[in-house]
This record gives C-alpha cells, sequence and structure tokens, in this order.
C-alpha cells in the first residue's frame, strides 16, 4: 500500500482529503481561505438555499431499516408516484445514492451471459454496477454511433442486451446523442438506460431531464438520476415502467439489503423538486454563464473538450501542470479543482468549472481574469516548472 502511495504521489496522481465549508451557493471556506466556488454540483444553488423544510416535522429523521422489514412509508410512496408522473414513466423507486442505484439497477437486470454496451467515459458506478452483473462488458468510443452498432450488429442476437449512457458526461460537459441511441436500441432489441444524474433539473420543460428535452422518454427504458446535485440534497431514483420497477424491488441487492432514506430526507428533496420546476430562471441562468464561460475560453485559445452544458472543463493534459493551475486558481480565490487519471483519460488531466444558479456575470468575468493572471504568471516562468 505504501509503495502504491509513493507512486500515485510521484506521478501527481494522489488524492487527500481538503477542508472546506459552503458559505453560500457561490462562495466556500477553503482551507481557511474564503474563495469563488467553482467546484460544487449544486448546479440551481439549492443546497443552502432554505434549510427548512415544511410539514417535515411530523416525519422520522431515521427510516429504521430497509422498506422490505420496516414498512413503506406513505410519504415516500406519495412522492415515488409523482416523481413518476413528472418524469412521464409508470413508476419510480428511490435508492440511497446514484451509485447504489447504478450498482444496484445493473447489477438486478443483467447476469452472466447478458451484454451491457457502455459509453467510454461513462461514470464509475456504471462501470462498476456493470462488473458486478458479470455480464460482457463491451465499451465503446465516447458517443461514437458507429462502433456502437458494430458490437450490436456483431453480438448473439439471442442475448439481452443493454445500452446505458451517461445524460451528460460530468468531467467533459459533453451530451449523450440520446437520439441516436434510442434509433440502436430500437433496431437490435436493447434496452436503453441513461443516467440523468447532471441533467435533471436543467435540461427539459420543467427540469426532467435530457431525455424528456429530447422528447424521448416514452422511448427509453430505463431513467436513473440523483437528487444530490441541481435539487441540492441527497439520494437517488430510477424511472421505468412498473414491471421493471417490480423487478428492481426484487432483485437489486442495493435496494433490498439496506436502511431506506429517512423520509424527512425524502420531504427536503421534495421541496428543491417542486421549488426548482417553479423557479426556471435558476436552469436559465446557469447555462447562460457556463455558455459565456466557455465562449471567453474559446477566445484565448483554450480546450474545453467539446462542453456543451454547466460543466466546462480545461483542458491541460498533464497531471502537474494541472495541481499547479488549480493551485494558482485558489492564491487568486477561485476554487476549482484538478481532474487526473484514471477519473480521466491519460493525458488528460483539467481542471473543471462547475457553473450555479448562484453565480452572476461578474463571477464570469473574475474567473476569466484570474486564468488570464496565471496565464501571464507561466509566461513570465513564474509556473515551477
Amino acid at each position: 500500500m505504501r509503495t502504491e502511495l509513493e507512486e500515485a504521489a510521484a506521478t501527481d496522481s494522489l488524492r487527500r482529503l481538503r477542508q472546506a465549508t459552503t458559505l453560500a451557493g457561490d462562495r466556500a471556506l477553503f482551507e481557511g481561505r474564503e474563495l469563488l466556488h467553482l467546484a460544487s454540483n449544486d448546479y440551481l444553488g439549492l443546497a443552502t438555499a432554505g434549510q427548512e423544510v415544511a410539514g417535515s416535522d411530523s416525519l422520522p429523521w431515521g427510516a429504521g431499516a430497509s422498506r422490505l422489514v420496516s414498512g413503506n412509508h406513505p410519504f415516500v410512496e406519495a412522492f415515488e408516484q409523482a416523481f413518476a408522473s413528472f418524469k412521464q414513466m409508470e413508476a419510480a423507486l428511490l435508492f440511497n445514492s446514484g451509485y447504489t442505484a447504478n450498482i444496484g439497477i445493473l447489477s438486478a437486470l443483467c447476469r452472466r451471459g447478458d451484454l451491457i454496451f457502455s459509453d467510454r467515459l461513462n461514470h464509475a458506478s456504471i462501470i462498476d454496477g456493470a462488473l458486478l452483473s458479470r455480464a460482457e462488458l463491451l465499451r465503446y468510443r465516447h458517443r461514437d454511433m458507429n462502433e456502437l452498432e458494430h458490437l450490436l450488429k456483431t453480438s448473439a442476437p439471442n442475448k439481452r442486451k443493454l445500452i446505458v449512457t451517461d445524460a451528460i458526461f460530468s468531467m467533459d460537459g459533453t451530451l449523450a446523442p440520446l437520439a441516436d441511441l434510442v434509433t440502436l436500441k430500437e433496431r437490435y432489441g436493447a434496452l436503453l438506460m441513461v443516467d440523468e444524474a447532471h441533467s435533471g433539473g436543467l435540461f427539459g420543460d420543467d427540469g426532467q431531464g435530457l431525455t424528456q428535452h429530447f422528447g424521448l422518454s416514452a422511448r427509453v427504458d430505463i431513467q436513473m438520476g440523483t437528487f444530490s446535485k441541481a435539487y441540492g440534497r441527497f439520494g437517488a431514483y430510477v424511472a421505468c415502467e412498473a414491471l421493471i420497477r417490480d423487478y428492481l424491488l426484487n432483485k437489486s441487492r442495493a435496494f433490498i439489503y439496506t436502511t431506506a432514506l429517512p423520509p424527512v430526507l425524502v420531504a427536503a428533496i421534495r421541496e428543491n423538486w417542486l421549488r426548482a420546476r417553479a423557479e426556471r430562471w435558476r436552469r436559465e441562468r446557469v447555462l447562460a454563464l457556463a455558455s459565456a464561460f466557455r465562449a471567453g475560453l474559446a477566445e484565448r485559445g483554450f480546450d474545453t473538450g467539446g462542453s456543451e452544458c454547466q460543466i466546462v472543463p480545461l483542458i491541460v493534459g498533464d497531471n502537474g501542470r494541472a495541481q499547479r493551475l488549480a493551485k494558482q486558481l485558489q492564491e487568486r480565490g477561485v476554487l476549482a479543482v484538478a481532474i487526473r487519471p484514471p477519473t480521466v483519460p491519460q493525458g488528460s488531466a483539467r481542471i473543471r468549472f462547475s457553473w450555479t444558479a448562484a453565480h452572476c456575470e461578474a463571477d464570469v468575468q473574475a474567473v476569466l481574469a484570474a486564468i488570464d493572471a496565471c496565464a501571464d504568471d507561466n509566461e513570465r516562468g513564474d509556473d515551477d516548472e
């Protein structure tokens, strides 16, 4: 273990925890300094928007056990029904986190002998769920529909096939080609699962996600997402037809064998979900700010990796350079973290900027000015390479 940690340190890949406290939606106290916060997934600025939850006094703070053991609280069941309708699906089922949802769904729906087709840039929880299922995992190049079709076409026709993709790829800010994926899943008799973790609350008529945004809700079999990002709370869901929900309730070990979300937390989720739907300006603002920031980086010749949403990477390549740039930005009052392999492919280390509705246009200009100052310092040799 010591050797592996020393090797990680030598390649600028060692991770460590740093003390941070969110002061408001756009500021954080990071290792004792107040910084402009560009490292949060609180896209709609709802995590600190209000702490009182109406009607929560009568709800328990603990679930006691799994829902199959302690019982199904009527408030939780009612929320699942309402959320399923919102997602334009027959049914919904809550999970404790996005990670447990993905490993629970994939390991339940697929088994040895089945085939899972996964974008190479899908989240680690998707990969882990596929591996736990013992199905054959076939990974295709990022958003490469030609390679995916080749894999589907050459696979055994009698095997169960499941295509799984992130809607928004969290380290790149790119969108999945959902219309093409639907076409291929229908052509080759596959199921399609879409992870809406980073698109829920931001895209769609009322924030339903990218699937609804493109008018594909009726043609996507499984929609999974979280309440810990745009909705500013915690937990996750799967929205699907009632048959799949019943199957997961009986087969998903990540649902069956864990204590359920506390009903009072579900009430907090519901409050922010309703608020996000009512306050459309939040999603409009965050996408506009990200667009302005992307344009500013493009004018300066920086590589943003095809970002199309609130997540904007500044790709620098080298691990050490990314860490130094992150440190330089912090010295200039900006908290944006360096993302390195294995989270991203080798040679593509980056600074990941996450814009939220708590930010404003002045923040965009402040971050661009900080980046300019870092670039000027590095040109003068102040970057200690």
